[in-house]
């Protein structure tokens, strides 16, 4: 029988990264290829130092020439070789030939495994700093089907010297991790970070599949790479599959609607589909680059204290079903979220609103740390070339229809509130749908934990039988 690869969560803490190395070879059982493309073998350098290297590792390359990369794992359609899809041909390349070329008559108690990275550290400029993708293919039984982790890294380091040290330190805390707590994600995902300070790298993606993680719900791994301050933002498609916002966000035409989601409103959906169509419109919007971003911040997440992943999920179901790309972001204020868009594209963005978050927008106090102030907050947030959707407001009191004609701002913000009005930067969503200004999504929310009805038609008819169907929010 293999040795057990369940590891012990005091041990974990106080493991060096020679211990982590040392721990893997004396494991009689655990042996595979490593694959290091971009930054040296800084990986495989770590495990042979230690000594016992010849006991775990079959085989070590590193296919820096294009022409020798191709001539092994192919030409990828993109022709890039920093990318998942190379990742992947590498990782599934590398296992199927340890189990061609190592017996299981043999060793039948083995543990198979191929690591691999693929990337590019910073240039001689320092314009860029540095980006890549790693993972590992591996079991924790002799013959079951592979369990995978794959993740993306953005450097943070200014010496290519030092992210090369980084990228192998991280890939043994991966390695390590994959062993020995395999069978508890969250923590195998603090430890990815053992020996290493967040300011030096950044995980924006990571997915968990296979047999070993097949209770994983990589929303969930997502939400805590942001909740731990991994990275500020992170994005999942509708299929639930955690995806890379670099790739889905370059140079598009971004619009984005933020919102607690809880659940998701006909309001929600009025918002998005009226603003969408005035986007559209625009100029300098092409409806083939159009990237639509439903969007939650850790702030509203702990509205009500601790995040509760339950509630959570709730939510991220809801709109994966709906089809749409959620981003969840450590970033409160909005030219925040401008500023990470504008990384990714120049091109024309826009964001959704309803009246009172507008008005939110213009309160000083959330600008306090800024040299500039709220003028600084506003010269970021609309110095590209960015509009605002305005959803109306109706007035529980008077019933009025508040739109970017009668809205009221702070007296001190009346110029600046104007200055941007003038100029085309605010929009307002005239084709609403009046019925939708009544929903209140925390009324919604309350009637549907209380077990009480009356709230199914304020929803969208698929989002209602959903939370029917998997008692969600309950």
């Amino acid at each position: 029988m293999p040795v057990s690869v369940k590891g012990d969560k005091e041990l974990e803490s106080t493991l060096s990264i020679e211990n982590k190395c040392l721990r893997i070879n004396l494991n009689e059982n655990i042996y595979g290829t490593f694959a290091e493309i971009g930054a040296g073998q800084e990986t495989v350098r770590n495990f042979f130092r230690v000594g016992d290297a010849s006991g775990t590792i079959a085989k070590t390359i590193s296919a820096y020439d294009k022409d020798f990369s191709d001539a092994i794992y192919g030409i990828e359609d993109d022709g890039r070789y920093v990318t998942e899809n190379r990742l992947k041909s590498i990782l599934s390349f590398e296992t199927g030939l340890i189990e061609n070329r190592i017996s299981r008559e043999k060793h039948p108690d083995k543990l198979f495994f191929s690591y691999a990275n693929t990337v590019t550290t910073i240039d001689f400029a320092k314009k860029y700093k540095g980006h890549g993708w790693m993972g590992i293919r591996f079991q924790t039984q002799p013959e079951e089907e592979y369990s995978e982790i794959i993740l993306h890294v953005q450097f943070h380091e200014t010496l290519a010297v030092l992210q090369q040290i980084t990228i192998g330190t991280m890939g043994v805390n991966l390695i390590h991790g994959a062993y020995y707590l395999h069978d508890d994600p969250k923590n195998l995902l603090m430890h990815l970070y053992d020996q290493l300070d967040k300011d030096q790298i950044e995980i924006d993606t990571i997915n968990f599949t296979g047999p070993v993680f097949e209770n994983v719900d990589n929303r969930l791994m997502s939400l805590q790479l942001v909740k731990n301050g991994m990275t500020d933002a992170v994005m999942f498609a509708p299929d639930g599959h955690n995806i890379l916002p670099a790739n889905v966000l370059y140079k598009r035409n971004i619009l984005t609607l933020r919102g607690s989601f809880r659940p998701v409103t006909k309001v929600n959906m009025s918002m998005y589909e009226k603003s969408l169509k005035l986007f559209l419109k625009e100029n300098k919007v092409n409806e083939d680059k159009v990237m639509v971003i439903f969007e939650m911040t850790l702030s509203n997440l702990r509205a009500e204290g601790e995040i509760d992943e339950k509630d959570f999920m709730d939510r991220a179901q809801l709109l994966c079903s709906l089809g749409q790309t959620v981003m969840i972001s450590n970033f409160q204020e909005y030219y925040k979220v401008v500023e990470y868009f504008a990384q990714h594209t120049s091109e024309r963005m826009g964001l959704t609103m309803g009246v009172n978050t507008f008005v939110d927008i213009f309160d000083e106090r959330y600008y306090r740390h800024l040299s500039g102030g709220i003028l600084e907050a506003f010269g970021k947030l609309f110095f590209k070339d960015l509009k605002v959707y305005l959803y109306p407001l109706k007035d529980p009191e008077t019933g009025e229809i508040i739109t970017s004609e009668n809205l009221k701002v702070h007296p001190r913000m009346k110029e600046l509130y104007k200055f941007f009005k003038d100029n085309g930067k605010v929009v307002d969503i005239t084709d609403y749908d009046p019925s939708t200004l009544d929903i209140n999504s925390r009324e919604v929310y309350q009637l549907i934990v209380d077990g009480k009805t009356g709230w199914e038609n304020m929803l969208p008819e698929s989002t209602t039988q959903l939370i029917k169907e998997k008692n969600l929010f309950r």
